[in-house]
């Protein structure tokens, strides 16, 4: 007897249903940057392999060196132009990363600009370029797909549809729900949404939103598909490597209730409800009340460290402005160029106090410098509550950071609602650790390469 335990007929069963992305890159890497750590060595590599393929690394990892790592072998493999788009304000700083490890990358607003080695756009300049110009392309951020309407994400996905090699990164790929990997697949020509519901998904119609959830005997088919285009991971542990270089600071998390006008709204029961129309009112009408909490904070913040004061209404910044007459201010309706001016002046220390929204600047920005943040208006996303805060705490951070948090009564449901969240994503990364150690460890010929047996097109319903 050999010892080994023979698979069932229902686990070969299961085995021969087990998919796996079709790789599409170069089947020898070539000599990557020396600089690179172990565990972005491995992701750049696997991203070469795959051509198209997903980076899940979380916030401080160096996502951005592997961007640009790969999009610089990426594009010498194709027809010698990269094209990295990003968020507001990052295309500048990723130019900088690229300089200070002798990467060739330039900044560029519109196709006239565009040239051979690694070109950074942002996203709100896609229009002025020709798509079919590159050989590759990264989206900086790439949870922004989710973000987007139905439409400008079908317009993402249309217009690199033929280029030949894709990548997709963040630190928060899935907050709200699994599906939204979906959406990751599809621009990466990895799986169409419609197959991916088709394949792991089951409509839930017990219960009032008829959501869609994973299939019990689907779970771990569906993260080893996942495992085979994308990488994730907190630390590089995760990805098999030393992590003792990787330490955050404690995050220190300081809860103050300011007092408003109790009174319900018109149509409300009670105060207490959360709605929507409950929520703005009190945001509204306790707007001054979190600006002087807010102002009290500064106060008690040495006038050489730098503050980052997140709100959610322009209510809410207005009154914050008005009682910090010395800070800056950036919002939606700002010029671009504006934005990315304000944002540069606090990255590099040239302004101590910034009043602005998680939807503006909550990603790809490093804050490290900045140790205290202030959230003066919150909502129900996960997302943004996680990427905000991952601004400033962040490996590479030296310092503890101090997030406070000015609410008032009525608004405790949204940090059940955030615990809720923060607890699905970690299940999700945690599935996709075991996921990605199972695919370290097992022969992939059991596997079969996934082959589109049909195109679809996800229902408009999906995407509203």
């Amino acid at each position: 007897m050999s010892g080994q335990i023979e698979p069932t007929a229902y686990e070969r069963f299961l085995a021969s249903k087990a998919v796996v992305a079709e790789r599409h890159g170069i089947a020898c890497v070539p000599d990557l940057l020396p600089a690179l750590k172990p565990h972005q060595r491995d992701c750049v590599a696997f991203g070469l392999r795959q051509g198209r393929w997903a980076c899940f690394l979380d916030t401080g990892l160096g996502k951005t060196l592997i961007e640009l790592e790969w999009a610089r072998h990426a594009a010498a493999a194709t027809n010698g132009m990269a094209l990295i788009l990003t968020p507001l304000a990052v295309a500048r700083q990723i130019e900088r990363e690229a300089a200070r490890f002798g990467i060739p990358a330039r900044v560029i607003r519109d196709r006239a600009e565009a040239g051979a080695g690694i070109n950074i756009c942002n996203y709100d300049r896609l229009d002025r370029l020709d798509p079919r110009a590159f050989g590759a392309v990264a989206l900086d951020e790439s949870s922004i797909l989710k973000s987007f309407t139905g439409a400008t994400m079908r317009a993402l996905i249309e217009a690199f549809r033929a280029t030949p090699f894709r990548m997709a990164a963040t630190a928060t790929p899935a907050p709200n729900d699994y599906m939204e990997l979906g959406q990751h697949a599809e621009f990466l020509g990895v799986m169409s949404g419609v197959e991916m519901l088709s394949r792991f998904f089951i409509n839930d119609t017990s219960t009032a939103s008829q959501s869609w959830r994973l299939k019990g005997h689907a779970v771990e088919a569906f993260w080893d598909w996942v495992a085979s285009w994308a990488r994730l991971g907190e630390t590089p542990a995760d990805l098999g490597h030393d992590a003792s270089e990787y330490v955050l600071p404690p995050l220190h998390v300081h809860r103050h209730r300011v007092i408003g006008d109790t009174r319900a709204p018109a149509g409300e029961l009670f105060a207490g409800d959360v709605s929507a129309v409950s929520m703005f009112a009190t945001k509204r009408q306790t707007a001054k009340a979190r600006a002087d909490a807010a102002a009290a904070i500064i106060a008690t913040v040495p006038a050489a460290e730098p503050a980052l004061i997140w709100c959610d209404t322009n209510d809410e910044a207005d009154a914050v402005l008005a009682a910090l007459p010395g800070a800056i201010e950036v919002r939606g309706s700002d010029a671009p160029d504006a934005k990315e001016t304000a944002l540069a002046a606090f990255s590099e220390g040239r302004a101590r106090v910034l009043i602005t929204k998680p939807s503006i600047a909550g990603f790809g920005m490093n804050w490290q410098h900045c140790a205290t943040m202030i959230f003066v208006g919150r909502t129900f996303s996960y997302e943004a509550w996680y990427q905000a805060v991952r601004r400033c705490w962040r490996f590479g951070q030296t310092m503890p950071v101090n997030c406070h948090l000015i609410v008032a009564e009525g608004e405790e449901q949204i940090g059940r609602v955030i615990d809720r969240k923060a607890a699905d994503h970690a299940a999700m990364k945690q599935a996709m650790r075991d996921a990605m150690r199972r695919d370290r460890a097992q022969d992939a010929a059991v596997r079969v390469a996934y082959q589109p047996s049909h195109t679809g097109e996800i229902p408009s319903w999906l995407n509203a």
